[in-house]
């Protein structure tokens, strides 16, 4: 569970703190709070913290104040406390205001006669409540998301002291949010590690407010890259709408993050607690695919996997490998050894079908050169495209190796 600013701005004794602007925003999670002792804050927070600025150490004029809203909401800040009173900071300027609102920045005033140490005391004792509460909540849903069960009913009982919604029919969500190691080839470890952090402080924040639009909100489940919704899907056209409502946060959010990229699996509709440890497995299902395979744009549901949910059933990894080698060994070794074409060469004709014309265009290789390298690619193997049986066992073969987590996904775009 998250302290939100709605729920500090409601603590006993905190009434006369109010809320300025950026009141859309006013689900944001506390991470902490922090005061600014600095002319600027992009170097001292790292994402969620609920930022106070007092004026005394040092003098915060009109151009100071916009600088830190602006900060705010590159640093992913969940609020910024302005102190004011007859000195320091005498009032908000409108400016600072009209900002803080076009930026989605919740801007709250406090006056000087709310002393600190009632403010940041309540804030942290409603903090450590809110992180125990949560940590019981997160807890619970991972032994359910685990299928570590002994008693169901217990565990149901445990959910409703704890105010967990488990009556709601579920859709498990997976995201992942992958390229970390572009992020340090970009900008070195200490960079990375605190634009990562920024990363995970936005996606946090955006998850929780489309959870908390769709209604029957449980928090997210963060387990390391990867953070697990369970989405209502009461209705017959729910499904649709949490796919349609996860896509649009990935396109949202993916522009904002990059290098680093989302990707989502979802599983199928309408699960109950029991059954959450099966739709997790679906939806981890489901993302393999959608990072596998470029045209999926990062996104795909259990029940668009056609014959990877198949291949998916089968427990032995050697046997999928073993068929992989003697249907594709040939090839793939000549990669290895040369540059590598003929894999590339392979996906694109199964992409258009077999019409050499468009999978030359797709590589962006005459269509001479594309004719050559797929007889090569018959003589190798010994298959004949104009055979069915083996263009299938071409076709699934290919699924496998694309699939495979030990290497990159290609695109043959």
């Amino acid at each position: 569970m998250s302290l939100t600013l709605a729920d500090i701005l409601a603590l006993p004794g905190l009434e006369s703190m109010r809320l300025r602007a950026g009141q859309a925003m006013q689900n944001n999670p506390v991470r902490w709070p922090y005061v600014a002792e600095n002319s600027s804050i992009a170097e001292w927070i790292m994402g969620g913290e609920l930022v106070f600025v007092t004026g005394i150490n040092h003098p915060r004029d009109e151009e100071n104040l916009l600088l830190l809203v602006r900060q705010a909401q590159q640093r992913a800040a969940a609020g910024l406390v302005i102190l004011t009173g007859p000195e320091y900071i005498k009032q908000i300027p409108q400016s600072v205001i009209d900002t803080a609102q076009q930026l989605g920045v919740p801007l709250i005033e406090q006056p000087y006669s709310l002393k600190m140490v009632v403010v940041t005391q309540a804030i942290g004792t409603a903090l450590v409540q809110a992180q125990m509460l949560g940590r019981s909540r997160q807890h619970l849903l991972e032994q359910l998301l685990e299928g570590d069960v002994q008693s169901l009913d217990s565990l149901l009982q445990r959910a409703h002291s704890l105010g967990l919604p488990l009556t709601t029919a579920r859709q498990v969500a997976l995201l992942k949010l992958e390229g970390s190691e572009r992020l340090i080839e970009a900008f070195g470890a200490d960079q990375a590690e605190s634009i990562l952090q920024g990363s995970r402080e936005r996606l946090q924040r955006a998850l929780q407010q489309l959870l908390d639009t769709l209604g029957q909100a449980l928090a997210p489940v963060c387990q390391g890259e990867h953070w697990i919704a369970l989405l209502p899907a009461v209705a017959r056209n729910d499904q649709q709408r949490n796919r349609q409502a996860m896509q649009e946060l990935i396109e949202a959010l993916n522009p904002e993050l990059a290098p680093l990229r989302l990707y989502l699996g979802l599983s199928t509709e309408g699960h109950g607690p029991a059954r959450f440890a099966h739709a997790l497995h679906e939806a981890r299902q489901a993302l393999v695919a959608a990072q596998s395979f470029p045209e999926r744009l990062g996104v795909c549901s259990f029940n668009e996997l056609g014959a990877i949910e198949l291949l998916g059933a089968i427990r032995d990894r050697s046997v999928l490998d073993q068929f992989v080698n003697k249907v594709l060994g040939p090839i793939i070794s000549d990669d290895n050894r040369h540059e590598p074409v003929l894999m590339p060469t392979l996906e694109a004709w199964f992409h258009e079908s077999g019409n050499l014309a468009l999978a030359a265009q797709r590589l962006g290789v005459h269509r001479n050169t594309m004719s050559y390298r797929t007889q090569r690619i018959e003589t190798l193997t010994g298959s004949s495209f104009s055979n069915p049986h083996d263009r299938l066992n071409i076709s699934i073969a290919l699924l496998i190796w694309r699939l495979s987590s030990s290497r990159p996904a290609r695109s043959t775009a």
